[in-house]
């Protein structure tokens, strides 16, 4: 099967209307009715003018589709849907990891959604994706989360810098999830926010003792270094038996992806992967990007616009 993603405009409408039309006619009846369902080419023009919006296709058949609304400092993601013929196949959350990234395009710092209360499962499927609740207008739950930010990284000492510049932002309770393949630069990383924290004791990989704290030289908080690639499961990192309390240090999992995320509903998610398959780079130089995913309300309120390009 070919996935195709891309950014469209007013002359994408038809197929964006056809998918709205099969998403939301698929949903229970509610009351008051969903406005999507009144939608037609014309006005779903109207609505991607502004700001465009996304479209999959499978195949070259468009399966999954969302109008981009910028407003202010957020991008609304509006009209979100996965025909039900394409639904299970991971298609929604690839939509809305495209809409993140447009949105960051768009210069917001925030992406926001209006998810019916009476939808549960809907709710549900907005949290599990990083969004939190904000307000409530009945009968709509409005959600947001942070933009995540993409950085590039030339070297092991610009590595080392973005940990530093990152450290500025922390606070004890904050956690950190750490993922990127062997050798990505994950306690590169670590050590440049080590030394942007203040913290005593040259940071290495943990790997041998699973977990290090590091205290703070100063007043600041400790940092709680865990190795979580041996660790079978939450339960195993609940139990480690670390001699600092965690909400009074800045905790940072490396390997955390699926067993780390439960320590904490706000979290920043920092994904390292290799550049050198991009073609504006030197592949000697062996750079890479990393993504620093805020989730949570506590990020909502702290922007991270200097750490980008």
């Amino acid at each position: 099967m070919t996935v195709e993603t891309t950014r469209v405009g007013p002359e994408a409408a038809a197929d964006v209307l056809a998918v709205v039309r099969a998403a939301f006619a698929a949903r229970p009846v509610l009351d008051p009715p969903t406005e999507a369902l009144a939608e037609d080419e014309a006005s779903i023009a109207a609505m991607l003018a502004p700001g465009g919006g996304l479209l999959i296709r499978a195949d070259g058949k468009p399966v999954g589709a969302v109008v981009l609304d910028p407003v202010g400092d957020a991008v609304y993601l509006r009209r979100f849907g996965i025909d039900p013929a394409a639904q299970g196949r991971g298609f929604a959350r690839a939509l809305v990891r495209a809409g993140l990234r447009a949105a960051g395009t768009m210069g917001a710092t925030r992406v926001v959604i209006l998810a019916r209360e009476e939808l549960p499962r809907t709710v549900g499927f907005w949290r599990d994706m990083g969004f939190v609740q904000t307000a409530r207008h009945a009968p709509y739950v409005e959600m947001a989360r942070p933009v995540p930010v993409t950085v590039d990284v030339p070297s092991a000492e610009a590595m080392r810098d973005l940990g530093h510049r990152v450290a500025g932002h922390l606070r004890a309770g904050d956690v950190l999830v750490l993922s990127g393949e062997l050798g990505a630069g994950k306690t590169t990383f670590t050590q440049g926010l080590g030394a942007g924290l203040g913290v005593r004791g040259g940071i290495t990989s943990p790997t041998f003792v699973i977990a290090r704290v590091h205290p703070s030289l100063a007043d600041g908080p400790a940092l709680v270094h865990v190795d979580a690639y041996r660790l079978g499961g939450q339960a195993e990192l609940d139990d480690l038996d670390l001699d600092t309390d965690l909400d009074a240090a800045v905790t940072v999992v490396e390997w955390g992806t699926g067993v780390a995320e439960s320590l904490s509903d706000d979290r920043l998610e920092i994904r390292i992967a290799r550049a050198t398959a991009r073609t504006d780079v030197d592949p000697e130089a062996d750079p890479r990007v990393v993504e620093l995913d805020p989730v949570g309300l506590r990020w909502l309120a702290t922007a991270l616009p200097d750490l980008g390009p």
